[in-house]
């Protein structure tokens, strides 16, 4: 079968037609995957999401290492290709997402059956294919971590990536006041046409004078969550802007840099700060992600939320996909599609 294989550590958007490349686009790494048992179900992959994790672990930096040679990739969405004699939830022809260890930039994957999730009518494939790690992460941490109330304030770092337009969509679903963060005067005009309520632009000015000036044009005190993927010298910069009992959320260091939370500051404001890597919680709490991921398909089916694609490659275009992840070219999501629509 088509897939994409890591068969080395290193840079993921070196050009792949080099020898110094470690991806490859092959056809005959491996057969299609067999029914392994009878929960088993097999999907035939129609898009799959390229997240920053699957990046770094490429390069080798991401906290999971799996022995080479792997064929990297996390969420993805597809038809029920066939399924094991004691299926009972699908069948063939149904269209489904999930999220994968490892293995899902391939044209087919085995599941069971109760990793999967039935995408509704009207949903498209390409959307749920984004759905599950970017925005059950914004919700796993909004809501079931931070338990963001109507009228909070949110401020979302790195507001137009991934994660962080998830987070602000949730945010306005949720009713609270959403600033987002973000460089470039085209992610800003983007992120205004979400309607959040304050976008700032960090090549213009002080994020903290301009959030200030904000806060104060609405009577408001401070924030009350912090959404922060980047860390760095920017979260920093952010807490100076919290209220008392604000709830802090550890989502990622894309800066490349781990920032330092002061326990003598977080003591005295009452600071609660959660750490959320959403993929343990498939170990420890697997009913809160399976409840979260089907509320939002929920809410993408009845327009709730909208999968804002960036980019969209085949696998024998992998490195410009993952180029667009690491020169921050995107706005969203970027993909990996199989099938029709592939570039």
């Amino acid at each position: 079968m088509e897939a994409l294989v890591c068969m080395k550590l290193g840079d993921p958007t070196v050009p792949m037609t080099s020898d110094s490349s470690p991806i490859a686009a092959v056809t005959n790494f491996h057969p299609v995957p067999a029914i392994a048992s009878s929960t088993s179900v097999r999907v035939r992959i129609r898009a799959t999401s390229l997240n920053f994790a699957n990046y770094l672990q490429i390069l080798g930096h991401y906290q999971e290492k799996p022995p080479l040679p792997f064929i990297p990739g996390s969420d993805y969405s597809g038809v029920v290709e066939s399924v094991g004699s004691g299926v009972s939830r699908f069948k063939v022809g149904d269209k489904v997402c999930s999220v994968a260890a490892l293995g899902s930039f391939a044209e087919f994957i085995v599941a069971d059956e109760q990793d999967l999730f039935l995408v509704p009518d009207g949903c498209d494939l390409i959307a749920a294919a984004a759905l599950p790690v970017a925005f059950g992460t914004s919700h796993v941490a909004l809501v079931h971590r931070a338990q963001l109330k109507p009228g909070q304030v949110l401020l979302v770092l790195g507001a137009a990536g991934g994660v962080g337009l998830s987070a602000v969509q949730i945010g306005k679903a949720c009713g609270a006041i959403v600033i987002a963060v973000a460089r470039g005067d085209e992610k800003v005009q983007f992120l205004k046409s979400l309607g959040v309520d304050h976008a700032v632009d960090l090549g213009k000015g002080n994020i903290i004078e301009s959030v200030k000036n904000f806060l104060k044009s609405r009577n408001l005190k401070g924030v009350d969550v912090l959404y922060d993927p980047v860390g760095g010298k920017l979260t920093k910069e952010s807490m100076k802007l919290l209220n008392w009992g604000a709830n802090i959320l550890i989502i990622g260091f894309a800066s490349g840099e781990v920032p330092v939370i002061p326990a003598n500051i977080a003591l005295v404001k009452n600071w609660t700060v959660h750490g959320l890597y959403w993929g343990s919680y498939k170990l420890h709490q697997p009913h809160v992600l399976r409840n979260s991921v089907e509320e939002l398909l929920s809410w993408l089916s009845k327009g709730l939320l909208t999968v804002h694609i960036s980019h969209s490659y085949g696998l024998s275009k992998a490195d410009l996909a993952f180029a667009a992840i690491k020169d921050r070219k995107a706005i969203g999501k970027v993909m990996i599609t199989l099938g029709r629509s592939k570039l």
